[in-house]
């Protein structure tokens, strides 16, 4: 057999890593360059798309189920059955693929890792490279960790103990500079997955598993169409059966939210569910009705819980429609990080987290997401009281739920207003996340909980949401360019007396301060931070 022809791919502005030619092989190169190929113009008009959608909503100020894909809602059909590695997805934990990661998740005691090349992971070459480079390893078991600080060292547990993997590529809107066609970037997502699904599709058939996928920041029905004709064609590519890949996809955008059975749909034969996001879901919601008048005015993100009016219409919605169509109905983020110093902290977040798990089992939905692995035994806990022996709960069809248009988007049935507090709140994240994402990191740790980019998506929206309203707070002050800046250089000066002179100046503080006042201020909303920042990005 003849070496594979070299890539049409260029590799650009990239300093070489170890071992990346594992990753970056001809062969898998050429699958990547046939993918965009074939699928980067389709990509490009669903993102043109997307635009005219927002002109829509701007102009209307309103959403409803669609018209024209009625038939599929009132039809009768399910997805395709569960394979037995995604039957049971009671606890799911979630984080990027850094090398110790990849082993604590793994080691986790959860049923399924979803392994993060997107908003967990800041989009460096080397995250992008050696990220995939470990699930490699992973799954070849030559992978293990030394802790440089501590000495510590991570190895994995026996085979049958290891959480499977659910991997989740970049979104659509997010392009990989440093692999391009003729000039052209290819986008992030058919990076992600091309590279994860060439090297890893037969291995982990051969392990009992699947190559298995979390979508994100899908819009529409399109969109998760376009994902199974790339599922069709990846693998015919490599020879493997159809309907062998399964996807399970994030509804964490309002205008998909409208569209979830038309979403398991066009996916259905190589769907596995559905989940409910909270973050992106709220930052969604302001993106799309940031001009809609004061009824659509969020309060503080901590206001806005999943008991809310509207976010439970949302999450109920979502359990019917996966349970009638046979789908799993997974639930949100316990991003609790356990403190190792207050103990009484841990006591009361804890009985927070049981609280929100017992609820999303009573509810129905199959599993759920924690984000640290002391928390998989209380997520564990809330599940196994309810599903027993079972491997999910599909077969609560939950008849008793109706949701009409309107109650989606009823954000004025909270009671909840913005606060000066919340102001700050989201100023001192979106600064800390920010600065840390400039960094390379995508998952951070701040004021004890984990945040990822869908927390400074929120935080940037809700100030400029709430500047562009003229919100007054509670103390009489009003929310206006001028205060967001004052608080942001408060912060900035908190921050260099808290770490010291030299730690501020080895960070990246002034460039995430300026950033997220761009974001926040400018009378053109940017719909998505990590484009700006992505140019900021090093490495």
């Amino acid at each position: 057999m003849s070496a594979p022809a070299p890539s049409p791919l260029a590799i650009v502005d990239a300093e070489p890593l170890p071992r990346q030619e594992e990753v970056l092989t001809d062969a898998a190169l050429a699958f990547v360059a046939e993918l965009h190929r074939l699928f980067t113009p389709r990509r490009d008009e669903l993102l043109a798309r997307r635009s005219e959608r927002r002109a829509e909503i701007a102009r209307t100020s309103t959403l409803d189920f669609l018209p024209d894909t009625a038939q599929v809602r009132e039809g009768d059909w399910k997805v395709a059955p569960a394979p037995a590695a995604l039957n049971d997805r009671r606890v799911e934990i979630t984080g990027p693929t850094d090398r110790k990661m990849t082993i604590n998740a793994l080691n986790s005691g959860a049923k399924v890792w979803l392994a993060d090349f997107e908003d967990a992971s800041a989009p460096t070459w080397e995250n992008v490279v050696l990220g995939q480079r470990n699930l490699i390893d992973a799954y070849e078991r030559r992978i293990d960790f030394t802790d440089p600080k501590s000495g510590k060292t991570y190895a994995l547990k026996p085979a049958e103990e290891l959480a499977t993997v659910v991997m989740r590529p970049r979104g659509w809107h997010l392009d990989e500079r440093h692999l391009q066609f003729d000039g052209r970037p290819v986008p992030g997502a058919l990076v992600d997955f091309g590279l994860y699904f060439f090297h890893n599709a037969k291995r982990l058939i051969e392990l009992g598993k699947g190559p298995y996928f979390y979508l994100p920041k899908t819009e529409s029905h399109l969109e998760a169409r376009l994902w199974n004709e790339i599922f069709v064609f990846a693998q015919d590519y490599v020879g493997i059966p159809q309907g062998t890949v399964r996807a399970t996809v994030l509804i964490e955008t309002i205008t998909a939210a409208y569209e979830m059975e038309e979403i398991l749909y066009e996916l259905r034969d190589h769907a596995a569910g559905l989940n409910a996001g909270r973050w992106d879901y709220l930052f969604s919601i302001v993106k799309n009705f940031r001009d809609g008048g004061a009824k659509f005015v969020l309060p503080d993100r901590n206001a806005v819980t999943m008991t809310a009016p509207f976010m439970r219409a949302y999450t109920e919605l979502l359990v019917r429609t996966c349970h009638k169509r046979g789908a799993h109905a997974i639930g949100g983020m316990a991003a609790f990080i356990p403190s190792r110093r207050d103990a009484e902290v841990n006591k009361v977040a804890f009985e927070k987290v049981k609280a929100d798990k017992d609820r999303e089992a009573a509810d129905g939905f199959d599993g759920s997401w924690v984000a640290h692995p002391d928390l998989v035994p209380i997520a564990m806990a809330s599940f196994d009281a309810v599903l027993g022996d079972r491997p999910n709960q599909k077969e609560r069809l939950r008849e008793d739920v109706s949701v009409a248009p309107g109650d989606l988007i009823a954000i004025d049935s909270l009671d909840a207003k913005p606060t000066y507090e919340g102001l700050r709140n989201a100023v001192q994240v979106g600064i800390r996340y920010i600065e840390a994402w400039l960094r390379g990191l995508g998952a951070v740790a701040i004021f004890n909980l984990m945040e990822d980019a869908a927390t400074a998506e929120i935080s940037r929206s809700q100030i400029w949401q709430w500047i562009n309203a003229g919100v007054v707070f509670e103390n009489g002050e009003k929310a206006t360019p001028e205060l967001a800046r004052k608080i942001a250089a408060e912060e900035l000066a908190a921050v260099r007396a808290e770490i010291g002179d030299e730690a501020f100046a080895a960070g990246r503080w002034q460039q995430a301060h300026d950033l997220l006042l761009t974001v926040s201020l400018d009378e053109d909303y940017a719909d998505f931070l990590t484009l700006p920042a992505y140019e900021q990005l090093r490495g």
